[in-house]
């Protein structure tokens, strides 16, 4: 991301949208966030505002029309936002991150098996 950037869990809303079928209208985007959230279209305008501002978001102006593109990759929002959520709720400790989850999780074989070949290859590094 450009920069330490803050988005909200209804901006994340926005955003996904925009990364699946961008670049997207202003009413593209409102029509998509139809079925997913309860919003009034000029709420979801000034979601798009605001990521503009924070330059998440960029746009460019063709007509009346603002069409809206991703100036961030969606892998580097969530690094970042991962970051964050490891530091407030784990102390930067992902270990502990990692036991929580997994005790909490309805894992598949194939994704045990993953998880086991991820574990491997730690092993190995270290």
């Amino acid at each position: 991301m450009p920069q330490q950037v803050s988005i909200s869990d209804a901006e994340w809303q926005v955003m996904n949208v925009i990364w699946e079928a961008q670049p997207l209208t202003a009413q593209e985007a409102i029509g998509r966030l139809e079925g997913q959230a309860d919003w009034a279209p000029p709420t979801v305008k000034t979601m798009l505002h605001r990521l503009t501002k924070k330059r998440v978001l960029t746009y460019e102006q063709q007509g009346n029309r603002y069409v809206y593109r991703s100036r961030v990759k969606r892998s580097d929002c969530v690094k970042q936002a991962s970051r964050s959520f490891l530091e407030r709720v784990f102390g930067g400790e992902s270990g502990p991150l990692l036991a929580h989850f997994l005790r909490s999780a309805h894992l598949s074989p194939d994704q045990i098996a993953e998880l086991r070949q991820i574990l491997n290859e730690q092993d190995r590094k270290s």
